[in-house]
């Protein structure tokens, strides 16, 4: 009988293709666990085809295999590269903004600005 529909696999590294596809892809990994980003990283690495991501971050093949696996423990350049290669960036964001502690000494009290001072009069 024939096959009808795509391999899930087949499916996945179509969309994994798309930058913005692979970002969400590696994100949500990324939020369930440092195991789950790098076998993410290494799909994206797949779709894009995985010589020519090697290449391009300057590591061998069989380097970066190893490096994405469950794992594996790529140094800080080597991601950075990866991650160039496949035309993605790493980013920083707060977890949570923590609320602004009133001091004492504005506790009940207006702040004035120095600015809204009077100037005193020469005489």
């Amino acid at each position: 009988m024939p096959k009808r529909t795509l391999d899930f696999r087949e499916e996945l590294l179509k969309d994994l293709a798309d930058p913005k596809e692979a970002a969400h892809y590696i994100n949500a990994a990324l939020e369930d666990s440092e195991e789950m980003f790098l076998i993410a990283l290494r799909d994206v690495a797949e779709a894009r085809q995985m010589s020519k991501v090697a290449n391009a971050a300057g590591v061998a093949r069989e380097s970066i295999y190893r490096m994405l696996s469950a794992t594996g423990n790529p140094t800080h350049s080597n991601l950075i590269g990866i991650l160039k290669a496949l035309d993605l960036r790493l980013s920083v964001e707060a977890i949570s903004v923590p609320k602004a502690k009133k001091s004492l000494r504005s506790k009940g009290r207006t702040r004035i600005q120095p600015s809204a001072l009077p100037v005193p009069q020469s005489r």
